[in-house]
């Protein structure tokens, strides 16, 4: 592991510790109405009315999930009608033609369920009217979504004696309203600083330096709006298709540095939110060193991974590309002005959280260097995780290491003052197993199939590994690819659409019931016997669950695909 990356990482981890506390007191205002003061708060009540919603009226669970699965079902066909008429639509300069039923139908559920998997170019197939009006406006609602679901999981945990967890309409308006957009407004002006554009001009034609190179369109549009709420809500849907390795999407170090940062601001920023709501601080902190403690092992992993290079070409020294600030190692697939210690600091957060946004091809990773972006995924992602469904995913592992833990030394065990009973883990034990069995299942009948079979760009234990790694995506709703993987036909548009929906909802769902089984429970007074969940132990106890349930879902498959590879390429094959 080189010093640079040592470097990157250090400052990375202390800057995310220092903005943990203010956007989870920030995040627990918004929704606890604190903020709604001045014009926003006159918007926020004339929205209110419109709607006809009283946003003092509390939900049961099973009103807030009807809310949350309504208002998503609608958004996703909204933006599937809105691709399959854009031509006819305004801002379209370019006349982009109408998308077809199978690629709308992947790309609506992928926004709905924030997603962002993208089988399509997006500069050479989207309107600016569908990416500002469709596939933006889902960044904003799919993360506010995923937000208001963390949060009625801990006023779950947290309230006593009630059988109400929030008002899902309050709760999305809020988040949107006084985090999403103030924040993305000063992100995006930020990067547009940088060099990124923001226009809804023409595509510019020019003429290269080798005329015989012929005139060649630079893509315009709106890019820093959608990039901005993209990292911030962990949506990951690149305005181009080279994502941010193009320099319109991510012109320098500096706006690398800040995406990567927007990643896992919230994620964060919600243990803090739920230490607050605990009265214990602690409590969150201890699931954000957790969360810390897995990411940094990961990423020390990654990039050493990569700087070892490939083993079959290092005995002739081709691709050993040393200098003073980048080591030698494996460069294919990584954007020059990154390098591999910012690329595969990049690769590790994108994929810990939801987010598919990428600064370099995965494909090209080395075979365990590509292991490690991939089991993140597999892991559910609760590492910082999606913005919200990072937390809810983590303190479901949470009730699931105390349960162990209560079986160990023969209690109850409890959390927080709340019994844990079997309720609780049918629907944990639910929400643990729904993913693997959409990734395992999905990668089976597509490597079974002619039509799955098609897709793998190359063979091998890498072509398993492209399908493994685009199911694992897509049910664990990040949208990230190995990019060597043809994913826009027929099959794997609706397969993987099916993935991302069933991904998301199957687990939102026993979420929101665990939510509101434990609000019913009355507490119960620490005792000497209780477990404590602040200290060492218990942040010790919660990573060998989360590690020992992901080994134990996703190990055979990772033996036919990295790993394989990896003992090929160590034989020179």
């Amino acid at each position: 592991m080189s010093s640079a990356f040592a470097v990157q990482l250090i400052l990375y981890m202390a800057v995310l510790a220092g903005i943990t506390p203010l956007m989870g007191k920030w995040m627990l205002a918004a929704v606890d109405g604190h903020c709604g003061r001045g014009p926003l708060g006159k918007a926020e009540r004339l929205f209110y009315r419109v709607c006809g919603v009283n946003p003092d009226e509390e939900m049961t669970w099973q009103r807030y999930a009807f809310g949350m699965m309504l208002f998503s079902g609608v958004g996703a066909l909204v933006t599937y009608f809105m691709q399959r008429t854009q031509l006819w639509l305004p801002l379209n300069p370019q006349h982009m033609a109408n998308v077809t039923p199978d690629s709308s139908f992947n790309t609506a559920v992928s926004f709905t369920t924030n997603t962002n998997w993208q089988g399509y170019v997006g500069e050479a197939t989207m309107s600016y009217f569908t990416q500002m009006a469709g596939l933006a406006v889902h960044n904003f609602v799919s993360a506010a979504a995923g937000i208001a679901v963390a949060f009625a999981l801990m006023r779950g945990i947290t309230r006593k004696s009630v059988n109400t967890i929030g008002n899902v309409w309050t709760d999305l308006t809020r988040l949107t309203m006084y985090v999403l957009l103030p924040i993305c407004f000063v992100f995006a002006l930020l990067l547009i600083s940088q060099g990124m554009i923001q226009n809804f001009n023409e595509y510019v034609k020019v003429t290269p330096l080798d005329p015989a190179q012929g005139e060649q369109s630079l893509a315009m549009g709106p890019v820093a709006s959608q990039i901005a709420i993209k990292m911030l809500g962990t949506n990951g849907g690149g305005f181009f298709n080279a994502n941010a390795a193009h320099p319109y999407e991510n012109p320098n170090m500096l706006s690398n540095a800040l995406q990567i940062l927007a990643i896992f601001s919230l994620g964060a920023g919600l243990c803090y939110s739920f230490g607050l709501m605990a009265s214990d601080k602690r409590q969150g902190w201890a699931i954000w060193s957790a969360m810390a403690i897995m990411f940094v092992v990961a990423a020390c992993f990654c990039v050493t991974f990569e700087q070892q290079g490939n083993p079959a070409l290092a005995q002739y020294g081709v691709d050993q590309t040393a200098s003073t600030l980048q080591p030698g190692g494996n460069m294919e697939g990584k954007e020059a002005r990154f390098g591999i210690a910012a690329s595969s600091l990049f690769a590790t957060i994108t994929t810990s959280a939801s987010c598919g946004a990428v600064n370099s091809m995965h494909a090209s990773y080395t075979p365990l260097g590509g292991l490690v972006p991939m089991w993140l995924m597999q892991l559910g992602e609760v590492v910082y995780g999606g913005v919200g469904s990072g937390m809810y995913g983590m303190l479901v592992f949470v009730v699931v290491a105390v349960f162990v833990a209560g079986l160990m030394v023969g209690r109850t065990p409890e959390y927080l003052g709340k019994k844990i009973e079997p309720y609780e883990m049918k629907m944990a034990a639910f929400v643990v197993l729904v993913t693997p069995l959409l990734v395992l299942l999905g990668t089976a009948i597509a490597v079974a199939g002619e039509a799955g079979q098609k897709g793998p760009l190359n063979p091998g234990p890498h072509g398993f590994s492209e399908i493994l790694y685009g199911f694992s995506s897509a049910a664990n709703n990040n949208g990230s690819a190995f990019a060597s993987l043809s994913a826009n036909t027929p099959f794997y548009n609706t397969a993987l659409g099916i993935a991302m929906w069933f991904g998301r909802f199957a687990i939102m769902v026993p979420v929101l019931a665990i939510a509101g089984s434990l609000a019913r429970k009355r507490g119960m007074a620490v005792t000497a016997g209780t477990l404590p969940t602040h200290g060492p132990l218990f942040v010790f106890l919660l990573i060998s669950t989360v590690l020992i349930v992901g080994a134990l879902t996703y190990l055979p498959a990772l033996a036919l695909g990295p790993i394989a590879e990896q003992l090929l390429l160590v034989a020179a094959h």
